[in-house]
């Protein structure tokens, strides 16, 4: 059986040839802007300035190469669940995500809107394992907020008849609508301003 490029790569041992974190970021960019099924390998190549050996080489394949992209992004999802885990309190870590989410939407180097809603907006069947991947990856987000807020519920932070499930639930629909309001022109400001509104409904 013929060996793909990135096996033949990883045999010889030849390194890198390209500055491997920059095409990472290019790559992002452009999955942000025309989305995961829309952008080729071709297309990919193309702004990154290498060949598709030296892609699969780098990064697998445009599937890896994505998921890469969105963690990169996010900046590791371990992360964010240790700041919403370790943050003051509830709303604290709901607000911080909400400002992020305003912050990263309306970025003056970056495509409008978030990268997880934006880069699946249809879902083909080559695609289908990806888009759950990105839906996986929101629900483990939602998680750690909804266990966030359990606790201060239960220390007394929260009023005891707070349902922590809705409260996670509505934060993410906000996270959600705010990145189609970017995309479709909503300003910084917009969106911190409904940052502030949804925080005012907080109990």
């Amino acid at each position: 059986m013929e060996s793909s490029p990135a096996q033949v790569a990883r045999r010889t041992g030849r390194p890198l040839s390209f500055d491997r974190d920059a095409a990472l970021v290019t790559a992002m960019h452009l999955f942000w802007r025309h989305g995961y099924e829309a952008t080729s390998v071709a297309d990919l190549t193309r702004a990154m300035g290498i060949t598709p050996p030296s892609l699969y080489a780098a990064f697998g394949d445009k599937r890896r190469l994505f998921l890469e992209a969105v963690d990169r992004y996010l900046g590791g999802i371990e992360a964010i669940e240790h700041g919403i885990a370790g943050a003051a309190s509830a709303r604290d870590a709901a607000r911080d995500l909400l400002v992020a989410a305003a912050l990263g939407d309306t970025g003056d180097d970056t495509p409008p809107g978030c990268l997880l809603a934006s880069s699946l907006v249809t879902s083909s069947p080559d695609a289908e394992a990806v888009r759950e991947t990105l839906a996986a990856t929101r629900r483990r987000i939602e998680a750690a907020l909804r266990a966030r807020i359990e606790r201060d519920i239960h220390e007394g932070l929260l009023p005891s008849g707070s349902d922590a499930e809705m409260m996670a639930g509505h934060l993410f629909a906000v996270v959600q609508g705010m990145s189609t309001l970017a995309k479709d022109g909503a300003g910084r400001n917009k969106l911190l301003g409904i940052v502030d509104s949804a925080m005012a409904a907080w109990p």
